[in-house]
């Protein structure tokens, strides 16, 4: 059985260890943890991991995050995966820094990101685990927050953090998403 896993975020330098890119992060560390490697392909870096006997594709948008179902669309056809088997890792400023939330379906909640994923598929109904970044940020700045370095305390509860959503992921290919919520979303 095949899962496509979609880490958000943006290409370059430039955003590679920002706040916005935590979805890129998470997908770098499980690919890592698998001795797996990222290769460009239509859309996006994708690679295979094997989690027991389910593939995880991962695919890390090449489209910027404001054209990302563009990259979900194509990937969910191409390997005929149902949408039930897509799983979307998005940062969220609603929510504080490190705190991950698995959501069967919803809204965009103002991120640019799932709101044109949402376009492409012409539903809300995809399961995505949100991963707060914490709104510590003065009005008017929210651009230059997401777009920014997470705060030295921040990165040293990073790693932790990124490896628990690491196996939030593998629950929701092992589990299903309504066994991943009752395990992870209160902890």
């Amino acid at each position: 059985m095949k899962y496509l896993i979609v880490g958000l975020g943006n290409i370059g330098v430039e955003y590679r260890n920002s706040r916005h890119n935590i979805g890129f992060m998470v997908l770098d560390a499980l690919a890592e943890a698998s001795n797996a490697f990222f290769k460009d392909s239509r859309y996006g870096a994708m690679c295979e991991v094997r989690v027991k006997n389910k593939t995880m594709l991962l695919l890390k948008p090449s489209t910027y995050m404001n054209l990302s179902g563009n990259a979900v669309r194509y990937w969910l056809q191409k390997e005929n995966i149902p949408i039930e088997n897509l799983l979307v890792v998005v940062d969220d400023l609603a929510i504080p820094f490190g705190v991950l939330r698995m959501k069967p379906k919803g809204g965009n909640a103002g991120h640019n990101g799932l709101s044109h994923i949402e376009e492409m598929l012409a539903t809300q109904n995809y399961v995505r685990l949100r991963f707060g970044i914490g709104n510590d940020y003065p009005q008017g700045m929210q651009v230059q927050y997401v777009l920014g370095d997470f705060f030295p305390e921040e990165k040293r509860e990073l790693p932790l953090r990124i490896q628990h959503a690491c196996d939030i992921v593998k629950s929701f290919c092992l589990a299903g998403v309504q066994n991943t919520m009752n395990q992870y979303n209160n902890k």
